[in-house]
């Protein structure tokens, strides 16, 4: 496997309506970005990945796009993206943005044109009549991936269309070349403006089957197997490939739910991929059945099969995408980790997945702590995919009031969509105004500015642990990933042995129980160095609470 600059990437995630508000309104945008972007840089990052910028109706917050072209005046200009990229190069940063071509919004211009019937973008979404006597029973019987029905009827054009996220969201058909043309404008756009490459969102599901045939009945996400690959993924995506070879040293990364090692070599290996790495979903399943809604204990068993599972066969041949948490994900201290033990189980949350072979992704505010909001009633959600997810189980009637929202509570998105936690002033120093959406009342405790001069704080912890990942990247970045103790119920030991002989040993309890080091200790070698301890002194007989550290063992040698 050729060693690229996005091999050995850190990458700061930016979801911007809630990142840092440059000018008052309440609302994060690119002057707040452009004001925080040495924040950024001392993390010892690589490259910022911004969600969606493009102009929007916000239904989903940015990825129902209006306008591909152009910068959402909510979070400024064109010109202010331009000093943002401008300001990221000068700081060494590359700048990857998101790619969202799987649907629009249904009020982009195309969209409009399409349903009245323009012969130009008549096939630009994927139109069906509707079934049944009165022509009005859905086409098939598929299901969005935001649950409820995949269709919705349209009175000016009288036909229903796809729509595999909200009902805004209306699905393009990248059957039609003169779609899949559309989408290589707006990629070289972009690239002719400098940016470094895109993270192309559900990028797996843009073919679908021939005729559409219903799905196996099921009560979400039903008829998924007939787009999640559809038949033409891999030609439509080397089409996007083409246009990206044009520019030296750009990345695509892809998102891909549902996806398994074996199938993501299909897109991600040799000289011929059409992507250079993808990210799966499987690893956010430890402590749910598919989706965070569905609860269950946390397994870490469970998650060190499945990190064992990509590590190991993806090795030498594809780059693993590492991350806990994003904009759709709720804040993993508060899921894998424990908000009583916020700090020590957020630095060894940040320890178990920064020492993974590949590409490793922080998301806004995971580096201070931040963690889930305590909801009291629905109205503090602002989330579509909430909403949508809560009706499928009133609808199901499965499950009582109380349930679902402690469900919710728990699982929504909205969850990491706060506003960035700065200081303890007003509005935790993101706004001078209103703020767009609820601040986690624990800014007062947990903020950028009380971690900045603390070097036992979580912030420092994740720039030592980033800067030491680089420091022995043979091992942490390339080198082959050894699971110990498979079976273990608390304890996470791993290996990383780099061709040139460094071998680090990373050992983790996670849990809040305290442990006998004993089992753990037999795999650190003699003499070897420890570079990273969220707990002072050295190990002991006992592992405390959520207690991580690494160890330096030179195999070689010196």
């Amino acid at each position: 496997m050729s060693r690229q600059w996005y091999n050995e990437m850190c990458v700061y995630q930016v979801w911007p309506r809630s990142f840092k508000d440059g000018d008052g309104d309440g609302i994060g945008d690119l002057k707040g970005i452009l004001e925080k972007l040495d924040y950024i840089k001392s993390l010892g990052v690589d490259a910022i990945w911004f969600s969606p910028l493009y102009a929007s109706p916000q239904k989903d917050y940015g990825y129902d796009i209006a306008d591909y072209y152009n910068i959402n005046p909510e979070y400024g200009t064109n010109e202010d993206f331009k000093a943002v990229l401008d300001g990221a190069h000068a700081r060494g940063m590359r700048v990857i943005m998101d790619l969202v071509i799987n649907h629009t919004s249904d009020q982009h211009e195309w969209f409009k044109r399409s349903a009245a019937g323009d012969p130009q973008y008549k096939d630009y979404y994927i139109w069906r009549p509707g079934k049944g006597k009165d022509g009005k029973k859905f086409p098939n019987n598929w299901m969005a991936t935001f649950p409820g029905d995949g269709w919705k009827w349209n009175e000016e054009r009288g036909e229903y269309y796809l729509h595999l996220f909200a009902v805004e969201q209306p699905d393009l058909n990248h059957d039609n070349p003169a779609v899949r043309e559309e989408v290589k404008r707006i990629m070289r756009y972009w690239l002719d403006m400098g940016v470094d490459g895109f993270r192309e969102d559900v990028i797996t599901y843009i073919s679908k089957k021939e005729g559409l045939p219903n799905g196996f009945p099921l009560p979400a996400a039903r008829g998924m197997e007939h787009y999640s690959p559809g038949p033409n993924l891999k030609k439509y995506l080397q089409e996007y490939r083409d246009v990206v070879k044009e520019y030296e040293g750009r990345l695509q990364l892809g998102e891909a739910p549902m996806m398994t090692p074996k199938n993501a070599l299909k897109y991600i290996d040799g000289e011929d991929r059409v992507l250079d790495m993808m990210f799966g979903f499987r690893h956010m399943e430890a402590d749910c059945f598919m989706i965070s809604w569905i609860r269950l204990p946390f397994s870490l068993r469970k998650l060190k099969k499945i990190y064992n599972n990509w590590q190991t066969k993806l090795y030498g041949r594809g780059i693993n995408a590492n991350y806990i948490e994003n904009h759709d994900q709720p804040r993993n201290i508060s899921r894998y980790g424990s908000e009583k033990y916020r700090f020590e189980s957020g630095k060894a949350l940040c320890t178990m997945y920064t020492f993974l072979s590949g590409a490793q992704f922080v998301y806004q505010g995971q580096e201070i702590g931040m963690t889930n909001l305590d909801y009291e009633k629905w109205d503090d959600f602002v989330d579509v995919s909430t909403f949508s997810t809560k009706k499928l189980l009133e609808k199901l009637k499965i499950f009582s009031q109380k349930k679902i929202m402690k469900m919710a509570k728990y699982a929504a998105r909205d969850n990491a969509r706060t506003p960035v936690q700065w200081n303890a002033t007003a509005n935790a120093g993101f706004t001078t105004g209103t703020p767009w959406y609820t601040v986690n009342p624990n800014y007062v405790d947990v903020n950028v500015e009380a971690q900045e001069n603390d070097p036992n704080s979580q912030l420092n912890f994740y720039r030592k642990a980033i800067a030491l990942r680089k420091e022995y990247a043979d091992a942490a970045i390339y080198g082959q990933f050894n699971l110990h103790l498979k079976g273990h119920r608390q304890l996470f030991v791993y290996d990383k042995i780099g061709e040139n002989g460094t071998k680090l040993t990373v050992i983790i309890n996670l849990s809040e129980k305290t442990l006998s080091s004993k089992k753990a200790k037999k795999y650190i070698y003699p003499h070897s160095k420890e570079i990273l301890s969220n707990y002072e002194g050295e190990i002991g007989d006992k592992l405390r609470p959520y207690e991580a550290r690494v160890y330096k063992n030179a195999l070689l040698g010196e």
